[in-house]
């Protein structure tokens, strides 16, 4: 009788935990990574005083592996120019498979915001190194705030949800 009320107590306990959420990286890669110097060696004589305006482009992307993996890709895009000129362009995809279970509807918040938080110092150190290695000066990329980020994605969705589904007036008759 005892050995059974343990059974019993070890089986709640089993199913229990199985019913917890689970989350775990399993592999961080690159994807695909690129670096173009368009203005060559003319840009390099103007490095001493380099003022570039930068322009830095960001998505996510998330794809299903199985039941419990999904594949999280970060893309950012990096320009630098000084005087309309392209100096450079640095572009990552840094990639990672995660492993995440019982998350119901908060899912795709985890696959659009944590998952992207967890990859991107990977993705700038690799910006900032390939840049270096073109031989322009360091740069270090500001930490995002992938929850804001995702909030802003999720709201503007939204909003055109709604304009999509707004009748449009028809047009006036004469």
């Amino acid at each position: 009788m005892a050995d059974e009320q343990e059974n019993e107590g070890a089986a709640a306990a089993q199913q229990a935990a199985s019913n917890e959420q689970q989350f775990a990286l399993r592999r961080i890669y690159v994807k695909d990574l690129s670096f173009e110097a368009p203005g060559g060696t003319e840009l390099f004589s103007s490095t001493a005083n380099w003022q570039p305006k930068m322009n830095l482009d960001l998505n996510t992307s998330s794809n299903k592996l199985d039941e419990q993996h999904y594949e999280v890709v970060l893309r950012l895009t990096l320009t630098a120019s000084i005087e309309e000129k392209t100096a450079y362009i640095a572009e990552i995809q840094q990639a990672g498979v995660f492993f995440c279970q019982n998350f119901g509807d908060a899912l795709h918040q985890v696959l659009g915001s944590v998952c992207p938080g967890i990859l991107f110092p990977y993705a700038r150190e690799a910006i900032d190194s390939v840049v270096t290695r073109g031989s322009f000066p360091p740069v270090m990329l500001s930490p995002i705030n992938f929850d804001a980020f995702y909030k802003q994605a999720m709201e503007k969705a939204r909003a055109e949800a709604e304009a999509a589904q707004q009748p449009s007036e028809p047009p006036p008759t004469h």
